[in-house]
């Protein structure tokens, strides 16, 4: 949960906006945003969704106190009929989105916001922060998972980011499939199971390797994993196995080429009566790496920065835009920006995964409108969020750790690519207004 409140993780113009709709009567109309990828990633056949319920937990502790609001006032940053609204903000809308775990391609809806303008606006800033980051390491996760084959594999990204978005990385990581962190916050404030034994620190600090060996397994036991490769990687193989016998839990390599080296060790480990000892290899490891050592005999791996910064791609390029709005004769109309290099599309969107016979994802449909027709072999995307200003969809980490699974079996084997291409399932506009608006196209840029 959000401890603290989150009401100043903003942009300065979110409550300037807010001020000038409040002067002008505007602030009040009803109003429909939404929250969306024009494109995925250079490289990307799809992408995942993670920080949904940090959402949920945000919006809920998004709150002005009388030290914000005295910030606010003597900064000049508002005025006080505006301060006077913030201090009683509390949302009372709706949102809908793709659940934690979901796939997401260019275009789709994954987050729809109804409420007042005022309620709204001030949001974007903070969902587009926790979903762009989110989003990002889940997507490289789950390419990393996808390619370790159910092997293993532990997020261990912390010394590489931010202290509180390490946390955020190991759960964005553990719905996409990773098994463990090494962040132990995460473990606490979320429930991620957690592991971790020994650095090289620890081997040097000893007067020979075989004391180093010695005092870890005392203390951890036979099923630890020894560090093996801070001198010579066949002794320290040897000294490991002498000493803890054929009951060793696992070695580790962390540099060198790791193709050629585990399949070394393993030779070495089974020769030594220790063929149950599995070798987890890490080392700045990537999906691209994790891939090439798809046939080597490795039995997990650990990953670092590739994945808390994206792997290349440390944001997904969300952006949060009014569709549509109240008009002061009361009617909700539909509205968008029409710049060609920067496209929107105008009204509230709903979404469907079309599905094949087999369970086959096929397309992604967005009813411009009006919802999709299911024929009988689709998906529904959208969650009902927030309620009315409460919470009602909420899910565990476990549920959408399982959900990510059953919906990245539902792409094309061609997701699984990490060549360039296009995504793996296309998107499609259905609408009236998709056909009276000269400026949609079938796939947004």
């Amino acid at each position: 949960m959000v401890e603290t409140s989150t009401a100043l993780l903003t942009d300065h113009y979110e409550l300037t906006m807010l001020q000038a709709a409040l002067a002008d009567g505007t602030a009040p109309r009803r109003c429909v945003f939404e929250l969306f990828g024009r494109r995925l990633p250079d490289g990307r056949r799809y992408g995942v969704v993670a920080g949904v319920n940090r959402v949920l937990d945000a919006v809920m502790a998004y709150r002005f106190d009388d030290a914000m609001l005295g910030y606010l006032s003597d900064r000049g940053i508002v005025d006080k009929a505006t301060c006077d609204w913030l201090a009683s903000y509390r949302f009372s809308g709706d949102i809908w989105g793709y659940a934690d775990g979901e796939i997401y391609f260019p275009g789709s809806p994954v987050l729809v916001v109804e409420a007042s303008f005022a309620e709204a606006v001030v949001l974007e800033t903070l969902l587009l922060s926790i979903l762009n980051h989110d989003s990002a390491v889940a997507s490289a996760a789950s390419r990393m998972t996808w390619w370790a084959g159910g092997r293993p594999c532990i997020e261990m990204g912390s010394r590489r980011t931010h202290e509180q978005a390490a946390v955020a990385s190991a759960v964005a990581a553990y719905i996409a499939g990773f098994a463990a962190t090494s962040n132990l916050e995460a473990g606490r404030r979320y429930g991620i199971p957690t592991t971790g034994t020994a650095a090289h620190a620890f081997t040097l600090l000893h007067d020979t390797e075989r004391d180093a060996f010695g005092s870890q397994l005392d203390a951890l036991g036979k099923g630890t994993t020894l560090l093996v490769d801070t001198f010579d990687v066949a002794d320290a193989v040897k000294t490991a196995v002498e000493l803890a016998g054929p009951d060793l839990g696992a070695v580790r390599l962390d540099s060198g080429d790791l193709p050629s080296l585990a399949g070394q060790v393993r030779e070495q480990l089974d020769a030594l009566g220790a063929t149950r000892t599995r070798i987890i290899v890490t080392s700045d490891l990537d999906e691209y790496q994790i891939a090439a050592l798809a046939p080597a005999p490795v039995d997990g791996y650990g990953v670092g920065t590739a994945l808390v910064t994206g792997s290349g791609h440390p944001t997904c390029g969300f952006v949060y835009k009014l569709v549509a709005h109240e008009t002061s004769a009361g009617e909700l109309i539909s509205v968008a920006k029409k710049s060609r290099d920067k496209i929107s599309i105008g009204g509230r969107k709903y979404a469907l995964r079309r599905r094949s016979a087999r369970g086959e994802a096929e397309a992604e449909l967005i009813g411009v409108g009006e919802q999709p027709s299911d024929d009988g072999d689709d998906r529904i995307l959208h969650q009902h969020l927030i309620t009315d200003g409460e919470v009602t969809g909420r899910t565990t980490w476990d549920q959408a750790r399982d959900h990510h699974v059953r919906v990245r079996d539902e792409l094309p084997r061609s997701a699984s690519q990490l060549s360039r291409g296009e995504p793996a399932i296309p998107t499609e506009y259905l609408g009236d207004l998709v056909a009276r608006n000269p400026f949609v196209r079938k796939e947004p840029r």
